[in-house]
This record gives structure tokens, sequence and C-alpha cells, in this order.
């Protein structure tokens, strides 16, 4: 999805990006368990800006991602995915990197007190819902004050799944934080995976990848 948004026309495939990941040593079976990689991938395959944001997705760095988000970026994010998931909603939770997943999020909700007057548009089907109008100057909107509940919620797509959802932002960036140990399951199984120094943590543990256009200047 974060392809479809940065590459050209046609975009790149996975099985490309897969490939490009094998030959530079970044992964040996699919897996990602560094954003740096990650992000040195994305540069390459996808000819994008990527910028590794570390300390997390809370404090000074929220407010970096939401106006990153929306801006009109994608934002990658690693986190472990509930392995409980009956639904196959692929929804973050606390499991210390055991089941670590990526998604891209590309859109934002966020719950505010007053809609800016010029740009906006309500939808027509939900009252309350507002969009900005494509081509139309807008201001963004305050954003809502971090420890709001239910006031931000991240547009998201993970890879295995059909469907984009709405997260929870407080729960995606707890998630986040979660990233820590790399899954006995994995590392019993006789297979070989690319793991950086320091491990699960040292790689993926609060961070995520801010995605621009390779003109984008902000």
């Amino acid at each position: 999805m974060a392809g479809t948004l940065l590459a050209p026309p046609g975009g790149t495939s996975l099985e490309r990006l897969v490939q490009v990941a094998i030959e530079r040593g970044y992964t040996a079976q699919g897996e990602m368990f560094s954003v740096a990689d990650m992000g040195r991938l994305a540069q390459e395959a996808l000819g994008c800006q990527a910028e590794v944001l570390c300390g997390g997705l809370g404090g000074p760095n929220r407010d970096r991602v939401l106006q990153h988000i929306v801006a009109g970026h994608p934002l990658l994010i690693p986190y472990p995915r509930c392995s409980y998931d009956e639904d196959f909603n692929h929804e973050p939770c606390q499991r210390k990197g055991h089941k670590a997943h990526w998604a891209v999020s590309a859109g934002v909700l966020l719950g505010v007190q007053r809609v800016p007057s010029l740009g906006y548009s309500e939808d027509p089907e939900l009252p309350g819902l507002f969009h900005p109008v494509p081509g139309t100057p807008h201001q963004p909107p305050s954003l809502p004050e971090e420890g709001s509940p239910g006031a931000v919620y991240l547009l998201a797509k993970q890879g295995k799944s059909w469907h984009h959802q709405l997260w929870d932002y407080d729960q995606v960036r707890d998630s986040n934080l979660q990233l820590t140990d790399f899954s006995p399951s994995r590392a019993a199984d006789g297979r070989e995976y690319v793991v950086p120094a320091g491990g699960v943590r040292a790689g993926l543990c609060g961070q995520a990848l801010l995605l621009r256009p390779q003109h984008s200047s902000h």
C-alpha cells in the first residue's frame, strides 16, 4: 500500500521488494526486524525519502506523526499482532514482539471540538464527519491533546488483511513499545532469520518509518 502511494504508476510488486531485501541481506524469509533496513529498502525500491522515527509514537513524536499523515504521507509501523485474533482484524496488542507485523497508516480520524471553516465538507451519510475537500486549500485541524480518550484513530492496513481499519492511536503507540523479544517459536523452528545486532528491541522497539515522495520538502 505504501508503494502505491509513493511509487510511479504500476507500482513495485511485492515479489520485487522481497527480492531486493534478500539480495541486500535485510531478510531471509520475508521477515523485517529492522526499521532502518526497511527504510533503506523503501528508498531503493520505491525511490522515496525514508526517515526513521525513534523514541516511540508518543510525546513530542505524536504531533510529528499526525502532521505527517495529515499532509498525505504514509507511516510504516511495526507492532505485535494479537495471536487470538479470531476475527482476523490483525489489531495491535502487547506481546513483546512474538507476533511482529508491519502496518501502513495513510489516514487519521481526529475528534475535534471545532472543524475549520474553510476547505472541509460534511460526509453526506455520516453527520459530524468532515473530509478535506480535494484541491482546496484548507487549514489543518487542531490536534487533540495526548491522553484524550478516543480522540485519535489511525486508518491502517496490515499486509495480510483485505480491509482498512481504524486503530486507537494510544493502542498502537503502546503496542509499538512492546517489540522487545524474538519469538520463541521462531527461534525453535530451525529456519534462518535476519535479526539486527541488539535483537528485536534494537531493530523495532519504539520506532516507525516516515515515508515521503522523493521531491517532497516536508
